[in-house]
């Protein structure tokens, strides 16, 4: 089990032109679901702090305070239109998603427009529709689980395939479209150790969704793609933007849940109490996913930064135009004077609002759905297998090397 208390970072300091306010953060791997220690000392000692990541060109500040995360992250004088054409100190050696089209490089009022496109596939009632499908999907992956039989990896047999085919049908995307998309949204978001072999995979997943999104331009219908297709037929974004969109909606919500999912059901399993109780108060888990969302470190670094667009003062520090600044979700969720004892999961904890999906403008377009998938996987590993645990020791899995989003390798589980 990952220790609750994170040490010291591992490093720091003076970069190599001596500037003894730049802080070096290497984002080296780190051991299950550990909270990055370069984070907790910063939030502690320097909440704004000037940064270089591994890739990139010159420093930028780092911003870990909820309420100064808040404030950034909602700040016009912020762009991220402004990022684009920018060579920015970066944890990726290149942009995952298209500079000039996608929803985290653009600023309102367009964004605001896009957004609303996206929108019509995200609302309550398409969630509500969603779900038994989504229910129907895990108890089948989950009937092939035990017919493979105990011990099997969950990763493989349910956390992997199960984002993949809920955004999928999200999406439309037909079932022979699906084959391989999983290893190609893992090598997309892994793009340190193989950079070239990165593009390649966002090239073909770009592949797939043209070629989906010119099938309903032919055949509209009211799926995501559809939505999209018609919005662009429409003026309301241009091609490119709906490709964008979708392209970014089908890696995120494949990769992206299927590795949180995971980390939740690891968290669990290294937490017999936090499980048993999950068990004896089955009403108790919306609330226990949302915790789970704000205590698992679900990401190694931070996402996009933003470029000051005017002098601006945050939390005491005198940030100048032009300067690129990041904000830590993940701090932000540690951030003692919002989340007390902020390194233990309590599924007691009063209500505050976490920061795990974004916040401001810029905020994830799919919480609703994340969360649906999230309760659908946790409650049916629940009620279907009392004796669920790991199949391994914690300290012999395997968990992701270089990649964007944290999560286990594989989960081998035994019931």
């Amino acid at each position: 089990m990952e220790t609750s208390e994170p040490g010291t970072p591992a490093v720091s300091g003076p970069g190599p032109r001596g500037d003894e306010d730049v802080r070096h953060w290497s984002l080296e791997d780190l051991r299950a679901l550990d909270f990055d220690p370069f984070l907790t000392t910063v939030l502690r000692d320097e909440p704004v702090v000037r940064i270089r990541l591994p890739y990139g060109e010159g420093t930028a500040w780092l911003v870990t305070r909820h309420d100064d995360v808040k404030s950034v992250t909602s700040d016009p004088r912020f762009s991220r239109r402004a990022l684009a054409d920018r060579d920015v100190t970066s944890g990726s050696p290149h942009a995952i998603a298209s500079r000039h089209a996608a929803l985290n490089y653009t600023d309102p009022p367009h964004l605001t427009t896009m957004r609303r496109v996206v929108a019509r596939a995200f609302t309550g009632g398409s969630m509500e529709r969603l779900r038994p499908l989504a229910q129907r999907t895990a108890d089948a992956l989950l009937d092939e689980m035990e017919r493979h039989g105990s011990p099997a990896d969950l990763v493989r047999h349910l956390h992997g395939p199960f984002p993949l085919s809920v955004v999928g049908d999200l999406l439309g995307l037909p079932e022979e479209d699906r084959a391989g998309m999983i290893s190609w949204t893992d090598v997309i978001m892994t793009p340190g150790p193989a950079p070239a072999r990165s593009q390649e995979g966002r090239k073909s997943v770009r592949e797939v969704v043209e070629a989906l999104l010119a099938r309903r331009r032919a055949e509209p219908a009211d799926d995501l793609a559809g939505v999209l297709a018609a919005a662009a037929a429409d003026g309301e974004i241009s091609e490119d933007e709906a490709l964008s969109m979708a392209t970014a909606i089908l890696v995120s919500g494949a990769h992206a849940v299927r590795n949180n999912s995971a980390n939740m059901v690891y968290a669990l399993l290294t937490r017999p109490e936090q499980l048993a109780r999950l068990r004896a108060e089955p009403g108790l888990l919306p609330r226990a996913v949302e915790e789970l969302l704000r205590y698992i470190p679900h990401r190694n670094g931070v996402g996009l930064p933003r470029i000051a667009t005017e002098d601006v003062e945050v939390g005491g520090v005198r940030i100048a135009a032009g300067e690129a600044v990041y904000c830590s979700y993940l701090a932000a969720n540690r951030d003692p004077e919002v989340f007390p004892d902020p390194h233990a999961l309590d599924f007691d904890r009063p209500a505050a609002a976490h920061l795990s999906f974004g916040f401001g403008p810029h905020h994830c377009v799919g919480p609703m759905l994340a969360r649906m998938e999230s309760e659908v996987m946790l409650a049916t590993l629940l009620r279907r297998y009392p004796r669920l645990a790991l199949a391994v020791p914690p300290e012999e899995i395997a968990w992701q090397e270089g990649a964007l989003i944290r999560g286990p390798k594989s989960l081998p589980v035994s019931w």
